[in-house]
């Protein structure tokens, strides 16, 4: 996976810590920047979030990746920014669908409930994929208040 031109902004809550760590080590052909934690202590993970959404938000990054136990909190929280469209991903065809069907910008990962193996995938899956606009396009439209 190498394109180096797509940035990616990056964070997680405590529970989300070593598959941020591992997923930023299988990243390392993009430019990523971590928006943190940056230990296993607990955390809130709007803390982390809503910087990481901003970033997508106002371009700086072309994609958010977050992740927390449920990944829940961090989709529930990114999707309050208005650009942000964040896909809950516990599956590649979720992932895949996601970013075709909803043009998704931020992947938000249950770290609790994927293995490593599977985030690095449904991550891939996420960065590859192209949205397919269309009668799609018509619904994106449609979702920003």
């Amino acid at each position: 996976m190498t394109n180096t031109k797509i940035k990616i902004a990056i964070g997680s809550d405590h529970a989300g810590f070593d598959q941020k760590e591992l997923l930023k080590n299988f990243l390392a052909d993009y430019e990523v920047e971590d928006f943190g934690t940056h230990t296993a202590d607990s955390v809130d993970y709007p803390d982390f979030a809503h910087p990481v959404a901003s970033a997508v938000e106002n371009g700086a990054f072309d994609f958010g990746i977050l992740l927390c136990g449920s990944a829940n909190g961090v989709a529930i929280t990114a999707n309050k920014h208005q650009g942000i469209r964040a896909g809950l991903c516990w599956e590649n065809e979720v992932a895949s669908l996601v970013r075709k069907h909803n043009n998704a910008n931020v992947l938000c990962i249950p770290a609790r409930f994927v293995s490593d193996a599977l985030a690095t995938e449904i991550t891939t899956t996420f960065l590859t994929t192209k949205f397919e606009g269309g009668r799609h396009q018509n619904r994106v439209d449609k979702i920003s208040c």
